[in-house]
């Protein structure tokens, strides 16, 4: 199951497990869709491919919660 990261690691936007426009690698690095057309749909911490991260609906929050724990750095 993934992960489902609450922000951009590059910018700090939210990023709601049950919005659509957050990008991951294989290794679930989260970037919006703005810092990852800006970094070429490559991701800067592997350098494997940013593709569009799937929604999980706000009903499976209870059963599955996303993460809390923020990733972006200041």
């Amino acid at each position: 199951m993934l992960e489902m990261r609450p922000d951009c690691e590059r910018c700090g936007t939210d990023l709601p497990a049950e919005a659509p426009g957050a990008f991951i690698c294989s290794f679930e690095c989260t970037f919006c869709a703005e810092c990852a057309d800006a970094l070429d749909d490559q991701c800067p911490n592997c350098g494997g491919e940013l593709t569009d991260r799937p929604t999980r609906a706000r009903a499976l929050h209870a059963k599955h919660p996303p993460a809390t724990q923020r990733r972006h750095r200041a």
